[in-house]
């Protein structure tokens, strides 16, 4: 990645979309823990007093959903769930092994971060968990760096005094300036000050603002859906390739159509040169296999990104 000035934020747990994205996932792993074979496409709008679930699910299992989201959120929620069966049409064609949607994915990996993360993205990421540690609340960190050399940060968390906040963030990285909630201290956050919403987050989700994505959300999809599963799939291409190579920079591209088992576009660039991606199997059945879907936890994956933290898509 060419060293010019790059900023990225990251947001905690205790952010809105972060905890629709968590309510996605949660229903998503109770769904397939009853039935593996769970085709779920759930989206969640929560905030002030209540969350809506909406979306798709065929399974040969219950769920309670009402209290999976009150374990979550609290019983003070009003919650309306509005689920119903995968349409038929879409199923006809996964049904044959075919993928559950359009869609392109892609993948990327660099050199300049052990996570073979962009280093942006991490520095922002391991200040928020860190912060979060001291203020388990809704939170917000960005970092801007420039030539490798840490520029700006900046950290707004909820029930934080601005003194402390600072001293704290001064302890977890060094940085020309600091900005501490530069809007004021603040006490009203989460589901109790904004509304969030599942997938609203997906360069946090991704790999931050300088790395182009495919425009699919993540939580709350089963591993047919392959904006999902497709876009882990074109990580660990990327990862695969960084070090196969050598190099210091890969990005991955995957395309499907809807129905169709294999992809329609399938290639690397491994510094900048074109490589076509060969011996993985590429379907969604295969994406399943070698990512070891089957034994994730995916509200494991709704909170500090999707990548860069060991999960098999990872190396």
């Amino acid at each position: 990645m060419a060293t010019h000035t790059r900023t990225a934020e990251f947001v905690s747990p205790g952010h809105p979309d972060k905890i629709c994205d968590f309510i996605a996932d949660s229903l998503l792993d109770t769904y397939r823990a009853g039935d593996p074979e769970s085709r779920v496409a759930v989206e969640v709008m929560g905030g002030h007093g209540l969350v809506t679930i909406n979306g798709e699910v065929t399974s040969r299992t219950e769920i309670d959903a009402e209290r999976i989201i009150r374990d979550i959120v609290g019983s003070d929620f009003r919650i309306i769930a509005n689920i119903v069966e995968q349409s038929p049409e879409i199923s006809q064609g996964v049904d044959t092994g075919g993928a559950g949607d359009q869609g392109i994915m892609k993948g990327y990996a660099t050199s300049e971060a052990e996570s073979l993360m962009p280093l942006e993205y991490e520095l922002a990421r391991t200040v928020c968990r860190e912060l979060y540690g001291i203020y388990p609340y809704d939170g917000k960190t960005q970092v801007t760096i420039a030539d490798g050399k840490v520029k700006t940060v900046l950290a707004s968390f909820q029930h934080s005094k601005n003194g402390e906040l600072l001293s704290n963030l001064r302890n977890i990285i060094d940085a020309d300036e600091y900005l501490v909630n530069p809007a004021g201290e603040w006490d009203r956050g989460g589901f109790d000050a904004d509304t969030g919403l599942s997938g609203r987050k997906l360069i946090v989700d991704n790999y931050g603002p300088e790395v182009a994505i495919g425009g699919g959300s993540f939580s709350g999809k089963d591993y047919t859906k392959v904006d999902r599963s497709g876009a882990y799939m074109a990580r660990k291409v990327a990862v695969d390739y960084l070090k196969k190579f050598g190099a210091c920079e890969v990005v991955t591209k995957l395309a499907y159509a809807i129905g169709k088992p294999d992809p329609v576009m399938a290639v690397a660039f491994v510094d900048g040169r074109e490589y076509p991606i060969e011996g993985y199997d590429l379907t969604p059945e295969g994406l399943r296999r070698t990512l070891g879907l089957d034994n994730v936890r995916f509200a494991d994956t709704a909170v500090w990104g999707h990548f860069g933290r060991g999960f098999s898509w990872d190396g």
